[in-house]
């Protein structure tokens, strides 16, 4: 069995910008980092003797006797993907769980696509850099499964870290690391709180908001997102002098942008616990993802933390911290042989 061990991110800035409808045509930055939260995913070659070739357990599980029957979907195509260039047909168990409910705007899809690559490529003996894992990520997303992502998610959870992330319009990308002391990523973290609001959104509101806000891209936003690329440029300045608390206003001014972009991005009881945040203490934050549920991330100065987790008793606060790795193996007993015969 190998397990990996995979962080959710938060965004801070530059969100959109990380579209590759967006990027190659104008470039790209973003600012976020990996945290204290995980995704987990175990994967097994399935003894021949069961009477399905393959089980896949997450939310539900799966039973099946062939790959193309599998209803996940980044599952059928990373493993169908992997036997085929291995010219196999093993069996597979994998196993799924994650801290965080998904599609609640933690880049929870992007985390398990690249904790499942990183399981398949250990299970054949395949060391790839951090820069291939986030490469191949993004590729099944976007080019293999078609989905509507940006790409700095697959960055993010491969490398991990507190980074900026810019894009180049020749679809490159580099990684600047831009708090490694574990003093100042403390004192930020101490002034961030997760409130999760409670609202999932199903998958097909998400795939709708992800498919207006690109549509909106190629036609009437661009002003907003070159503000929003201008934000992550002052907050990476901010950082690097160590003005933590400009980047709560910061926050507001880019939330503010955000929520305008596309009408499912926020709604009135959003709008609401935002301004309940804002009159609690907090001097800016954001709805993380796409929008339209999940978590708000608020920055509280630490004077007034105290006094905002009281008001905000009603709601799930989550602490976290800041993690400094991306994806990793933490269990492998897995001694793969590729001969037919091994049972």
């Amino acid at each position: 069995m190998i397990i990996s061990k995979t962080p959710y991110r938060i965004s801070l800035f530059g969100g959109g910008s990380d579209y590759p409808e967006w990027y190659l045509k104008n470039g790209g930055t973003v600012i976020s980092s990996t945290i204290n939260k995980y995704i987990y995913i175990s994967c097994r070659e399935l003894p021949p003797y069961f009477e399905h070739k393959h089980r896949i357990v997450y939310s539900i599980v799966e039973e099946v006797k062939k790959v193309d029957e599998i209803e996940h979907k980044v599952v059928k195509y990373a493993i169908k993907n992997f036997l085929k260039k291995q010219k196999l047909n093993l069996g597979f168990e994998i196993h799924y769980d994650g801290d965080f409910p998904s599609r609640t705007g933690m880049g929870s899809s992007s985390s398990f696509v690249v904790g499942l690559l990183n399981v398949l490529n250990n299970f054949f003996h395949k060391k790839v850099s951090k820069k291939t894992l986030a490469n191949q990520s993004i590729y099944l997303e976007q080019n293999i499964l078609k989905e509507i992502v940006g790409s700095q998610d697959q960055i993010a959870t491969s490398f991990g870290g507190f980074n900026e992330i810019t894009f180049s319009k020749n679809g490159h990308y580099k990684i600047n690391p831009l708090l490694t002391q574990k003093k100042d990523l403390e004192t930020l973290e101490n002034n961030l709180i997760l409130v999760f609001v409670g609202i999932r959104k199903n998958l097909s509101t998400a795939n709708d908001i992800a498919r207006t806000f690109v549509k909106k891209l190629r036609t009437q936003k661009k002003k907003e997102i070159f503000e929003i690329i201008n934000h992550a440029k002052i907050a990476k300045e901010f950082i690097k002098s160590k003005n933590f608390d400009d980047i709560g206003l910061l926050l507001n001014e880019t939330w503010k942008i955000k929520r305008n972009l596309s009408s499912s991005v926020s709604n009135s009881k959003l709008d609401d616990i935002y301004q309940f945040g804002i009159n609690s203490g907090a001097t800016g934050g954001k709805l993380l993802g796409a929008g339209g549920s999940g978590f708000f991330l608020f920055y509280v100065p630490s004077e007034k933390k105290k006094i905002f987790l009281k008001k905000f008793k009603n709601f799930i606060t989550i602490p976290f911290k800041f993690e400094k790795n991306g994806s990793k193996i933490i269990f492998n007993d897995h001694a793969y042989r590729s001969t037919k015969n091994k049972y």
